[in-house]
């Protein structure tokens, strides 16, 4: 790998979506290139897709593998995949060709970070239902990604914002297996997996408030008890291990005091609990990340934005932060000797699928 800039792996997206333009526009920015040796992982006919709606023309040499000799060329190294149908597949829809692609994608960036080659991962959008046609058996990437790395312990998107971070004990599930799915041990995890998180993103002692699950944080239990009987004792356990976490409050309020900066990290009960309050406080600059994976992962914070792709208007900032971010952990992480370590999760317990 290179020994003055992270090697950045960034993959292509969904062909349908936004994913294209804003790659290449990426790729226009100077301060981008200089950031990082970058290293485009997809197929040729997406890039040319970007270049047509963005009027850029990105010098690159095309490779059906990584080349180690490349990485610090002047040309940008992309890796071709062959996936039958992409070129055909068009804007705005959903598509197996295009599912594929992501997949296929994110695997050989895996591939690579598991041989040192690359030092972070940073990808464009994805479309899930895409991706489930193209035979991704799990609700998203994130039970991909922990498959292909044989992770049993804590994995979760993070979604960042101004300074403020999310992240959830359920993720992209029905609203009605949520409640099955929190147990003591699952929260602990969370708040185990928030703090090791912010820790390698520089947090010398991260700052967490967990939400509560009903309204009201239960009223005593009057309306669930879910406070009493399973989040406030997993609270106690962690504060009993020195972590630096309060809660459970109510949801409607606790962002609040995040957007103050009372807090850096919000640790929610499910999916939009935490989405809608970040990405109104701060949509136009948010960033995922995939915490619990053993390199950084990255992307914008949005989707593929179907009603808007080929119109070469997309908002770049976030895509432009999310790559920044995985060069920033990328280089933090060399430094303090790798990422996440899943045995130091509350009691290296397997979690439930």
């Amino acid at each position: 790998m290179s020994t003055t800039k992270p090697v950045i792996g960034m993959v292509q997206g969904d062909p349908a979506g936004i994913g294209s333009e804003l790659m290449v526009k990426l790729l226009a920015d100077d301060e981008v290139r200089q950031r990082a040796d970058i290293v485009v992982i997809g197929a040729p006919s997406v890039f040319k897709r970007g270049e047509d709606i963005t009027g850029h023309t990105i010098e690159r040499q095309h490779t059906s593998a990584f080349d180690a000799g490349r990485v610090c060329d002047a040309a940008l190294q992309h890796i071709d995949l062959a996936i039958d149908g992409i070129a055909d597949v068009p804007l705005s829809q959903v598509s197996a060709a295009g599912g594929q692609s992501s997949l296929n994608g994110l695997k050989l960036a895996f591939e690579l970070s598991k041989k040192k080659r690359i030092d972070g991962i940073c990808f464009m959008p994805l479309n899930k239902e895409s991706m489930h046609l193209g035979g991704n058996p799990y609700m998203d990437e994130i039970g991909f990604a922990r498959d292909y790395f044989g992770i049993d312990t804590a994995a979760s998107e993070f979604n960042i914002a101004k300074g403020m971070w999310n992240g959830r004990v359920t993720s992209h599930v029905a609203m009605k297996d949520v409640p099955a799915m929190l147990s003591e041990e699952r929260i602990c995890q969370s708040i185990e997996l928030a703090d090791s998180t912010l820790r390698m993103a520089g947090y010398e002692r991260p700052r967490i408030v967990v939400a509560a699950y009903n309204p009201h944080a239960g009223e005593g239990g009057i309306m669930g008890r879910e406070e009493i009987d399973i989040i406030r004792p997993a609270v106690q356990r962690m504060q009993e291990r020195q972590v630096h976490v309060s809660g459970p409050f109510p949801a409607d309020t606790l962002w609040l005091k995040v957007r103050d900066g009372e807090y850096d990290v919000v640790v929610t009960m499910y999916h939009d609990q935490g989405q809608i309050a970040i990405k109104l406080l701060g949509f136009d600059q948010g960033v995922s990340l995939l915490a619990g994976l053993p390199v950084p992962v990255t992307t914008p914070a949005h989707g593929t934005a179907f009603d808007i792709a080929g119109e070469n208007k997309a908002n770049i900032t976030p895509a432009r932060n999310a790559f920044m971010m995985c060069c920033d952990l990328s280089e933090g992480l060399a430094e303090k000797g790798g990422w996440y370590d899943a045995s130091r999760a509350a009691d290296n317990k397997k979690l439930p699928e």
